[in-house]
């Protein structure tokens, strides 16, 4: 419980202060000694550049521009501001009231006592009243420091939506090129496997090879042909995921990703910055924070409780029975009642509430430094998996290599009659492996570099200095329906006394004037 002398350093508050928690994270990367990892500022904010790709630009602008969890996250900052807004009004008086009346009224002949009173008689009435309680223990103003905290919390949650929405897109798109890639492998092999299978009949045709190389081919081809269509389901299902974040119905994307394409070419340096940076970059980690700071403000407002509490009441009014009269100095009638109201004998239930509150504060704190973890382990994993992706890539390729040698090489021994198909078999089909694994650990490399940037909470600045592209800019937002000519305008801001209901605007046009929240 706050003493007096906690009590004024608080500025006249109970409860603690709040102090942001420590949380522990590695001093150093794993892979620092890797010369493809430097602790040189990472690629912000716009690192999807980093791929060179101007069709995963405008993906990722669409998303931002057009995503409607994003709109719905900057909807709950709005929100976050008005609860704020009505937190500070609670600091003035909570009851302001006018009022007005006219009452008739007639009197039981039964029970009047006293002869010669008017029996009928009308009253007049209009004034206004008011109720103030007093923040003597400071439970408004922590009541506000509450609502900054959950506000800057809903800032931090836009952020980290954005974060996650732009990494899943340029993942999507690296899964949809990867995808291209493995078709256009295994369509390539059916091409050539079919040549073989001509080869094989014309020799079986001619006594020069059995039935059983026929059958071979049949079965090569069939199998090379089977991974097709799972292949394409997978594409046309990324296709529909890229349209859900663009904020578009589901709808065949092959002309807005230009055709067919290769899966996107990165450095294969990274630079990561240092592992204490993720408190300061990550929205998630902040957001985290931000609760635990929250819930703070809490403790006081509930040990105000334990004190009494003072409030000011009063009204002044007019009364008159006759209408005309209440413009008189007599017809005046006032009151003013100072009170204080003091919950005693509450048989301990309000110190188990400020014990929970207290609880409920050390949860979060553990929850924000787990949060912190998280954060460090995702970055690492990422880092892993982006170098030995690489790695993995570099054999695919030797291996890839030789077995097309090997392949161009056993088939020439086919029609010369100097192999049997047992080896073009067996070539092909490893061909058609390594091929197909070698699409996948370069998708995985790209994949890898998406993943780094998440974990690093990069992409969320791109709201401080890019407001929205207007219909009809530049190549204009991606949807499903032609683009108009004329460009439609952003809408103004509302004013929620003009017009409470907010209108289908993104909502970063009003994040925009948010100042950063930084740890």
């Amino acid at each position: 419980m706050t003493g007096f002398g906690e009590y004024f350093r608080n500025g006249l508050k109970v409860g603690p202060n709040y102090k942001k928690p420590a949380a522990a994270v590695s001093s150093e990367w794993i892979d620092s000694r890797d010369p493809r990892v430097s602790t040189a500022p990472p690629l912000e904010p716009e690192w999807w550049k980093a791929f060179h790709d101007p069709i995963l630009d405008r993906l990722t602008n669409g998303t931002y521009q057009q995503n409607l969890s994003l709109r719905a996250a900057g909807f709950r900052v709005l929100e976050a501001r008005y609860r704020r807004a009505i937190a500070v009004g609670q600091l003035f008086p909570q009851t302001q009231q006018a009022f007005g009346s006219y009452t008739q009224n007639q009197l039981s002949l039964e029970t009047l006592q006293f002869p010669g009173i008017e029996r009928n008689y009308g009253v007049w009435a209009f004034g206004g009243q008011l109720a103030w309680e007093l923040d003597f223990w400071g439970r408004f103003r922590r009541t506000i420091e509450t609502a900054d905290a959950e506000l800057d919390a809903s800032v931090e949650d836009y952020d980290n939506v954005l974060v996650v929405l732009l990494a899943e897109t340029a993942g999507a798109y690296v899964e949809a090129r990867t995808l291209e890639q493995r078709i256009r492998y295994a369509k390539s092999n059916v091409k050539f496997q079919r040549g073989s299978l001509e080869i094989a009949k014309l020799k079986q045709a001619g006594g020069a090879a059995s039935q059983l190389d026929v059958a071979q081919a049949v079965t090569n081809v069939a199998q090379t042909e089977a991974i097709i269509p799972p292949l394409e389901r997978q594409l046309r299902q990324t296709h529909n995921a890229l349209c859900v974040l663009l904020g578009i119905p589901p709808q065949d994307l092959t002309q807005l990703l230009g055709g067919e394409g290769h899966i996107p070419h990165v450095d294969p340096q990274v630079a990561l910055g240092v592992p204490a940076d993720l408190l300061r970059r990550r929205p998630d980690v902040r957001r985290a924070e931000r609760i635990v700071a929250a819930q703070s403000a809490r403790i006081g407002i509930v040990e105000s409780d334990l004190y009494p509490a003072f409030s000011i009441n009063g009204s002044i009014s007019v009364q008159a029975n006759q209408f005309k009269d209440l413009f008189r100095s007599s017809a005046q009638a006032g009151q003013f009642a100072p009170q204080f109201n003091w919950n005693v004998l509450n048989y301990g239930r309000i110190r188990n509430a400020v014990y929970l509150e207290e609880s409920r504060f050390m949860q979060f704190v553990s929850q924000y430094q787990n949060t912190v973890l998280d954060a460090n382990r995702e970055a690492e994993n990422a880092v892993v998996a982006f170098l030995r992706a690489q790695e993995q890539a570099k054999v695919l390729r030797e291996g890839v290599a030789a077995a097309v040698e090997s392949r161009d090489l056993v088939n020439a021994l086919y029609r010369g009659g100097r192999a049997d198909f047992g080896r073009v078999f067996f070539a092909e089909y490893f061909l058609v492996q390594q091929q197909d694994q070698l699409a996948q650990a370069e998708g995985d490399i790209a994949l890898g570099l998406v993943a780094i940037y998440r974990s690093l909470g990069g992409g969320w600045q791109i709201r401080l200095n890019n407001p929205p592209m207007m219909v009809g800019e530049g190549q204009g937002p991606i949807q499903a329906n032609p683009i108009p000519a004329e460009p439609v305008p952003a809408p103004a801001p509302v004013q929620p006394q003009d017009n409470p209901v907010l209108p289908p605007a993104p909502a970063k046009q009003s994040l925009k004037r948010l100042p950063a929240v930084t740890s």
